[in-house]
């Protein structure tokens, strides 16, 4: 008669762990190169091109891989599928590492960038596969946690680094800590981490592949380079193509028996609703942690390592809601997710209110009202992923997983680029009063972000109200 919760706290936490450390690796890297990247120059002697593929050639292969990633777990096996993915990872760290040059280390971060894409995917559809559903928001809670310490991490992590300048070896250790991980992971992956796969699937639709590449492509690769090239004609190009691309890429799935993603996931209200969620929240994160390190160091001089220290506190705080989300969504469904946007789309409005009505910009100012972002992002984010995959049929969940994984990154790509424009116009250092500058840009940014966690919060109003 206690055998129900018993069933409930199966969790497998061994298996899910060994996932969540590939999570964490993919994400760190997003982050950790941006801190490198003065080093790297200076070392390697690239131009600024050279540089700007280097931080995102990863982004690009990411993104774009990121379906393909999902598809070939359900074909050919999530903890196989994995695995490689970390294998390739950890095997283009060690070619980031030792690079001669700058174009070595962008072919090897194209290259990680596809381990990531391989890896991640199978993240969302371990935890979908393996966790009971009534523990499902627990574990994606601790995947939240991981995600916003990875995002964190970076700065502080590659600062620390890049200061220690372990034997000499200057910028090269943010790939080389990968390699022990890596290795680890490999190795326990082997062995606590079941092997699943969708019964279903039989080939791998190689013309979706192609045709899906090419739109993610032209979506991503103008929105990642548009910004720093000063949005020539041929970024405008890209995007005016990939519509005609995405559309058809439906076309050619609709005809398929065994498609890349399957169309119909798009009529449970949950994924329709939960990608442009997942999409416009993404917008928010990486784009407004971008400019904040932009404001601290160039507008108040402090260095990389003390910038990453900011967002300690606020690092802590959305670990903690994450982990309380878990907990009360069970119990309270989607007033939590409600009751997250809400606070979320406040604390970039009190960010905004304080910058723009003339407080000094300081670290002692900020920190409040990022704990505040905090607090509405960790009852908004991780419950979001969970919720776009809740009334996933298993078959599906690999192809799932990928579309979702896409909607992080592309929502990253449009949001850099579109903050970008609003901070650089608002951020103009030659009045003279740098932290002046700053704080109105961050402060133009913070309006910007309160607009698009606005657009999330009536979104979250649209998902199923059902309790899960």
């Amino acid at each position: 008669m206690t055998t129900t919760p018993r069933t409930v706290a199966a969790t497998p936490w061994g298996a899910v762990s060994i996932v969540l450390v590939g999570a964490f690796m993919a994400l760190l890297d997003s982050y950790i190169v941006i801190v490198a990247g003065p080093a790297i120059q200076a070392d390697l002697g690239a131009s600024g091109g050279e540089l700007q593929w280097i931080l995102v050639g990863y982004q690009l292969t990411y993104a774009v891989f990121l379906v393909t990633g999902g598809r070939l777990g359900d074909l050919y096996g999530r903890k196989r599928t994995f695995v490689a993915g970390m294998a390739l990872f950890t095997l283009a760290s060690v070619a980031c590492a030792l690079a001669p040059a700058a174009l070595a280390l962008i072919a090897a971060r194209l290259v990680q960038g596809l381990g990531a894409a391989l890896m991640l995917p199978q993240v969302y559809a371990v935890i979908t596969v393996l966790v009971p559903e009534q523990g499902r928001h627990r574990a994606y809670g601790v995947l939240g946690a991981v995600m916003g310490l990875a995002t964190v991490g970076g700065q502080l992590v590659g600062g620390l680094l890049i200061g220690a300048d372990l034997l000499g070896s200057g910028w090269r250790p943010v790939f080389w800590i990968n390699v022990p991980i890596g290795l680890v992971a490999i190795l326990l992956a082997a062995r606590l981490l079941p092997e699943s796969r969708a019964p279903l699937a039989r080939r791998l639709d190689l013309p979706g592949v192609v045709v899906l590449s090419v739109a993610l492509f032209l979506l991503a690769f103008p929105l990642i380079q548009g910004r720093q090239a000063g949005w020539p004609w041929w970024t405008w190009a890209c995007l005016a193509a990939a519509v005609p691309a995405f559309a058809l890429f439906v076309l050619v799935e609709r005809r398929t028996a065994t498609p890349l993603v399957r169309i119909s996931l798009f009529r449970a209200r949950s994924f329709a609703v939960g990608i442009p969620l997942v999409l416009t929240i993404y917008a928010l994160l990486s784009s407004y942690y971008l400019v904040l390190s932009i404001s601290l160091q160039d507008g108040l001089g402090m260095p990389a390592l003390g910038a990453g220290l900011v967002y300690a506190p606020a690092a802590l705080t959305f670990f903690v809601f994450s982990m309380v989300a878990g907990r009360l969504v069970p119990r309270y469904g989607r007033r939590v997710l409600e009751f997250g946007a809400v606070v979320l789309a406040i604390g970039y409005a009190v960010t905004a209110a304080v910058l723009i009505g003339g407080l000094p910009f300081t670290p002692a100012v900020v920190i409040p009202t990022l704990m505040l972002q905090s607090v509405g992002g960790g009852l908004l984010i991780t419950p979001s992923l969970n919720a776009v995959l809740a009334r996933t049929d298993p078959a599906d969940v690999g192809m799932a997983s990928g579309v979702l994984s896409t909607a992080q990154q592309v929502g990253n790509a449009l949001g850099v680029a579109l903050i970008g424009v609003v901070f650089f116009h608002a951020f103009d250092p030659a009045t003279g009063d740098r932290a002046a500058a700053a704080a109105h840009g961050l402060g133009m940014s913070s309006v910007f972000t309160f607009a698009v966690a606005s657009v999330a919060a009536v979104l979250v109003y649209l998902l199923p109200a059902r309790k899960d």
